[in-house]
């Protein structure tokens, strides 16, 4: 069967291949909030404290940076036709285990393993856009996979108790990680016969030149110390924001989904605006280091009031910050990962992207657990709150600190494995 590279596949075959990254997005962040969204039922069954859970959000974040510094390699040795199916399947295999997990130490090895697991997802993802994509549909493309992400944190709070009343917390599960085995088959379906390798004209940079160590560059430290301060305020709302809105206003169960599908949607909304409002700019000409520090700028100023939220006793209002904080992390997100695809060689996005989301998880490793210690104490959510209000604008003064300006690589000077 003759290979046809991404530029000659129909309109409607990239629109496929681009909505199965999509919905893999979804996938990923379902099975990791499942535990978040059924963590009442689950404690009360297995006698979990506070701090038990933070441990268990911190060891789940502590697989996932040990996956990031793999993850990376393996997406850019893998390329972006079985890196995704890999990836998906791995995850899902260790989300269907935690249906037989009993004890704490059982829970920590699933937790660990999903979390390691679902770290393929970032660098395949952001490969998988920068392949099928051009440069000038990429902001658009990150923010709506970013979107995906926060589809999924509004489809479990709806989605996850209606299944765990039908099967039980162990087979909520089971069922995800079946449905992302599916997944990696029909993926491997649709990729068939497809060779994502772009065309490097031969004026192109020699790839010995643009392949050195990441850890030499300055554009890698200026992504990976921004995803360790923007990164952290997420993993708090995805894990502990449903315990905030049952401490604040007494939700739990079936209660807590439409709340927390109202917040996350702010994310989504943040991700499209962020992601389409880069795309309009850069088509106009505006520049790059214009278009994404500015976009950031704005997004890191919508977190800044959260702290607020402890104040107010009409949780709609309180439902209504978090969903403007959610959005300005998925705006400030997307123009990151843009950023990347803008200014790093294709060879060494995936690697640059995972080594990113390892330091991001490196301060939701430490937000986890602090989270649990600070909660466990009686000192309650505002030291975790006034932290994320100023996070953005400290991440966006690193990256203007080791790059005062963005210069943007010309299109097609790099290349990918099949």
């Amino acid at each position: 069967m003759a290979l046809r590279t991404v530029g000659e596949l129909s309109a409607r075959h990239r629109g496929l291949l681009f909505a199965l990254v999509i919905t893999a997005g979804v996938l990923n962040l379902v099975d990791r909030q499942i535990i978040a969204v059924l963590k009442p039922t689950i404690a009360a069954e297995l006698g979990w404290s506070d701090d038990d859970y933070g441990t268990l959000a911190a060891w789940f974040q502590t697989g996932a940076a040990i996956g990031f510094l793999f993850s990376g390699w393996i997406a850019d040795r893998l390329g972006v036709k079985w890196a995704n199916p890999a990836g998906v399947a791995a995850w899902s295999v260790a989300a269907l285990l935690h249906g037989w997990a009993m004890t704490i130490g059982q829970f920590t090895a699933v937790r660990i393993a999903l979390g390691a697991t679902e770290a393929m997802g970032t660098p395949t993802g952001a490969k998988t856009v920068a392949a099928v994509l051009s440069p000038r549909w990429r902001s658009t493309g990150f923010g709506a996979t970013n979107a995906a992400s926060s589809l999924g944190a509004i489809l479990a709070p709806l989605a996850i108790p209606a299944v765990a009343l039908a099967f039980g917390w162990r087979g909520t599960f089971v069922a995800a990680g079946l449905f992302g085995l599916i997944w990696a088959g029909g993926w491997l379906i649709a990729a068939r016969g497809v060779r994502f390798t772009p065309h490097r004209p031969a004026t192109a940079t020699p790839l010995a030149a643009l392949d050195g160590p990441i850890l030499r560059d300055s554009r890698t430290w200026a992504v990976a110390g921004a995803k360790i301060l923007s990164d952290a305020t997420w993993w708090l709302l995805l894990f502990w924001l449903p315990d905030f809105f049952h401490r604040q206003f007494g939700l739990s169960g079936v209660a807590l989904g439409v709340p927390l599908a109202i917040a996350y949607g702010g994310a989504a909304v943040g991700s499209l605006v962020g992601g389409s409002v880069s795309t309009r700019l850069l088509g106009k000409g505006v520049a790059v280091n214009r278009v994404r520090k500015g976009i950031m700028l704005v997004a890191a100023l919508a977190v800044v009031p959260i702290p607020f939220a402890l104040l107010i006793h009409d949780y709609p209002l309180a439902i209504a910050l978090m969903a403007l904080a959610l959005a300005g992390h998925q705006a400030f997100s997307t123009n990151l990962f843009a950023l990347i695809a803008d200014i790093v060689p294709q060879r060494r996005v995936g690697r640059v992207t995972a080594f990113g989301s390892f330091c991001g998880n490196v301060g939701g490793i430490g937000i986890a657990k602090v989270a649990g210690l600070t909660l466990a104490a009686g000192l309650g959510y505002l030291p975790l709150l006034l932290f994320a209000s100023v996070a953005y604008l400290a991440a966006l003064g690193w990256i203007q600190l080791l790059l005062p300006h963005l210069q943007p690589l010309a299109e097609g000077t790099d290349g990918d494995a099949v």
